[in-house]
């Protein structure tokens, strides 16, 4: 058996082996401990090997799924060994003593899932593949739970956006690969000509332009992921959809910083809660919040395609009734592209057949309302039909299966009645069989007086007779007809040639009927697979349908407006509102204070001041997101939205250390301008917040200086640039399209009263002592942060101030010298007194002057 265990352990690799051991799945040697530790399962040791005893823990087979789905979450990746022969066939091959066969049947990965259980229903589980072919870099990816297959053409500097677009669950890559991965395979499986060959086998075409101009490096990619499919199933490749081309350039530009900065599908601690996502999804369906989500990562750049689906937002936003029926009968649907996904990938269940039954049953019903409708958006009357053509295939499985079907399959069951006469028969016979065996239990009873006596039935023994030790002596004797089986410590057991008889019959009946019931399934699952690429189609059109009613829900619920999306890189929204901060505050009871953002030709570029606090960054941020969710079909948060298509979408809204790569913060501050200076263009759209502030005054003054030149003169993009440096103001006297605005705030007495309210001309200062107090600094900190102040500020109008043409300004040598000054007064002071000749009074009156010494105004 270890010969055996050590042959497929050899075969898994780095993956966790489940080896299968009756009821259990056994795992040995290093394996256990680390599985031991993850589950939290007692750790035990059995044998020897190598003169060593062996480790070992175990989970019951049936409760398989849940320990996967810890180990997985964890990290590991876990081979199945499955038994693929009985101990009877094992028998018949080798004798008594041969060893039942056993093969690793699948590999259980991240990237791979279909079960229902260890699955997200509303997010995606993207498996890709990264593929390169001389310059060129391309992403496969695959989610094997619904079929979606998508090749995205990219490069190596865009290649990090589209994983982060993506956010997969396993990253493929040849082996030597220079970019993060999970998994890495031979390079062989990343060839672009086998993947060709791959592809066209896969899909059984001579060619490959039907569906597309792949590239080599687009090859490459779709063929290693193609392979390691098949490798973690063993050969039965799951579910996979012809793939679905994305050019270069076909959707927005937003790259891993900005989308972590802007937390459009999760936020930077990786919770959905508090995204853009968590704000909009008003979704009813699994499939349509996945479809949701997918949308949101990749805003259009296609305006026809993006009207078509305002369109369709629009006409269920104007009709309330329409929209609130559709969404009542979307909220029973089944999720039709999972089950389906399970079915391809043989994992199938009845219960996953009647889901598509039961789903395709009710698209049926929605697309006869939907083709009643008059004047239906281009998108609709697009949809429409492929919620229908699966009437056969409904009837069918209505006939064949029962109401509810169950997961299991080996208790049978879910066959209905009437659909197979001789399985009717069958089940009759295994009926009158049962109902044979109490009667004769209550016979045994009355024969042998023993009131105790029944009949029971296990896997090893059958039908049997169980009687109390205490009363086996009677069914002992020679004349009993009783035939002693097994003593266990309370009970004997016996058999007896009538039950014998009539068990013979039941189990037989009861085989055969499990056997008819099987052979149904999988002919109704071949039947159902017939029509894959129809009901995946039916799956899409129903997710579409969600997510469109979705967005007129959440329109409807916020009072948002139909966004005008013009060819001239225009951004004029007016009553804007950030969503998440908005929908936060409104739990709260408060109101969000909305804002006009007029971006033109003329004024491109809007230099933004004010306190902490005080809204600049939600500012920015709410526009970021407006621009991304009218590209992806959505109305958007304010009374009024004109905008250019937006190419390129930056953000550079606070930064974090990343020590793991050795970037402080100001690094990965400077990385992530760098990369807006270098891409952002004409028709970007770039938000920047406190740009130098994590470096000395003089060099993120002059940083800060220099990239607000450079957007304005060199990137020419639409930005809103948020600064404490008020020195930059002066810029708005050369450079043309560079206007002033400020957040509104007033000190009332002695408070900050920050009003979020957005105004032309530049803040008169910052309140950031003000800031700092509601902060909670220590009143004696605050007091002394007051004193400097006035020095740096003494300081400012001595020299010039900061702004007067960036030179060596000696700021803080002032300050220097005015310390100097109040120190030397008061060692003065102290030198002038005759501490021993102090009588108490005069010592106190001593401590008094120097305490008013240190505090005079014109010493500070």
């Amino acid at each position: 058996m270890m010969t055996q265990y050590l042959s497929l352990k050899a075969e898994a690799g780095d993956c966790l082996l489940f080896y299968r051991m009756g009821d259990f799945f056994e795992l040995f040697f290093d394996d256990a401990r680390i599985a031991s530790g993850v589950l939290d399962i007692a750790l035990t040791a059995r044998g020897e090997h190598d003169g060593e005893k062996v480790p070992m823990c175990g989970v019951p087979v049936h409760a398989a799924t849940a320990y996967l789905q810890r180990l997985i979450k964890a990290g590991h990746r876990v081979a199945i060994a499955e038994q693929i022969e009985t101990p009877d066939e094992a028998k018949k091959r080798g004798g008594s003593k041969a060893l039942v066969a056993r093969a690793i049947v699948r590999l259980v990965t991240a990237g791979t899932l279909t079960e229902e259980a260890l699955l997200d229903a509303r997010a995606a589980n993207w498996c890709v593949a990264v593929g390169e072919a001389g310059a060129g870099v391309a992403v496969a990816a695959a989610d094997v739970s619904t079929g979606r297959f998508e090749l995205f053409e990219t490069d190596t500097a865009g290649l990090g956006a589209t994983l982060a677009r993506l956010s997969p669950a396993e990253v493929v890559a040849a082996e030597g690969a220079a970019f993060d991965t999970t998994v890495l395979r031979p390079r062989a499986a990343f060839d672009s000509a086998a993947g060709e060959a791959r592809l066209k086998s896969l899909y059984g075409v001579a060619t490959l332009d039907g569906f597309g101009q792949f590239t080599r490096a687009g090859l490459a990619a779709a063929g290693g992921l193609v392979a390691y499919l098949e490798h973690t199933a063993k050969g039965a490749l799951p579910f996979l959809r012809p793939p679905v081309l994305h050019p270069h350039g076909a959707t927005m530009a937003i790259d891993a910083a900005t989308r972590e900065s802007l937390e459009l599908n999760q936020t930077q601690a990786g919770a959905r809660a508090g995204s853009l996502l968590d704000a909009v999804d008003r979704t009813v369906t699994g499939a349509g919040a996945r479809l949701l989500a997918a949308d949101l990562s990749a805003p259009l750049m296609d305006a026809g395609a993006i009207a078509a689906r305002l369109d369709l937002v629009q006409r269920f936003h104007d009709e309330g009734g329409l929209r609130d029926s559709i969404r009542g009968k979307l909220r029973a649907l089944p999720d039709i592209g999972r089950a389906l996904g399970r079915l391809v990938a043989g994992r199938g269940s009845p219960r996953d057949l009647g889901q598509l039954r039961d789903g395709l049953d009710a698209a049926w019903h929605l697309g006869e309302t939907l083709g009643r409708l008059a004047a239906s958006p281009p998108l609709l009357s697009e949809i429409a039909p492929r919620l229908q053509g699966h009437g056969p295939l409904i009837d069918l499985l209505q006939r064949a299966l029962v109401p509810s079907p169950p997961i299991e399959t080996a208790q049978g069951g879910y066959i209905a009645e009437g659909f197979d006469p001789a399985l009717d028969d069958l089940r009759s016979t295994g009926a009158g069989g049962r109902r044979t065996i109490a009667a004769l239990e209550a016979d045994y009873r009355t024969r042998t007086g023993i009131a105790a006596l029944k009949i029971r039935h296990n896997g090893v023994l059958g039908y049997h007779v169980e009687v109390p030790a205490r009363a086996a002596d009677k069914l002992m004797a020679e004349d009993s007809g009783f035939t002693h089986r097994q003593t266990l410590a309370g009970v004997v057991r016996f058999n007896a040639p009538e039950l014998h008889e009539v068990a013979m019959r039941v189990t037989q009946a009861g085989n055969h009927a499990l056997a008819a019931e099987a052979a149904h399934l999988e002919a109704l699952t071949e039947t159902a697979l017939e029509r894959r690429e129809a009901i995946a189609a039916t799956a899409d059109a129903l997710a579409r349908l969600d997510v469109a009613a979705a967005l007129a829900e959440r329109a409807a619920e916020g009072g948002w407006a139909r966004p005008d999306l013009v060819e001239h890189p225009c951004f004029e929204v007016e009553g804007g509102r950030h969503p998440v901060v908005e929908a936060a505050l409104a739990r709260t009871g408060e109101r969000f204070v909305a804002n006009d953002c007029l971006l033109g030709e003329d004024s491109r570029l809007w230099l933004v001041t004010g306190p902490n606090m005080g809204g600049k960054s939600t500012f920015l941020r709410q526009n970021a997101l407006i621009a991304v969710l009218a590209q992806a079909g959505s109305y958007v948060p304010a009374t009024r939205a004109r905008l250019g298509l937006v190419d390129r979408l930056f953000s550079r809204v606070g930064a974090s250390d990343n020590l793991a790569r050795g970037r402080s913060t100001f690094m990965v501050e400077m990385v992530e301008t760098a990369a807006i200076l270098s891409q952002a263009g004409p028709n970007s759209f770039v938000i920047l917040d406190e740009v130098g502030r994590g470096t000395s005054t003089y060099d993120g003054l002059a940083i800060a200086w220099a990239v607000v030149e450079a957007i304005h003169e060199v990137n020419r993009c639409r930005c809103l640039f948020a600064t404490h440096y008020h020195e930059l103001t002066r810029l708005a006297e050369r450079c043309e399209a560079l206007r002033l605005h400020h957040v509104r705030a007033r000190e009332w007495k002695g408070d900050l009263v920050l009003l979020h309210e957005l105004a032309p001309g530049p803040a008169d200062r910052s309140y950031g002592l003000a800031v700092a107090r509601l902060a909670g600094l220590p009143p004696a900190t605050i007091a002394r942060a007051k004193a400097v102040l006035a020095k740096l500020e003494a300081g400012r109008q001595k020299t010039g101030g900061l702004a007067a043409g960036l030179d060596d300004l000696p700021l803080f040598a002032a300050v220097a010298e005015q310390e100097a000054q109040a120190t030397d007064a008061l060692r003065d002071e102290l030198s002038r007194i005759d501490v021993d000749a102090l009588s108490p009074r005069e010592a106190l009156d001593a401590l008094y002057r120097l305490k008013g010494l240190a505090a005079d105004p014109s010493l500070r």
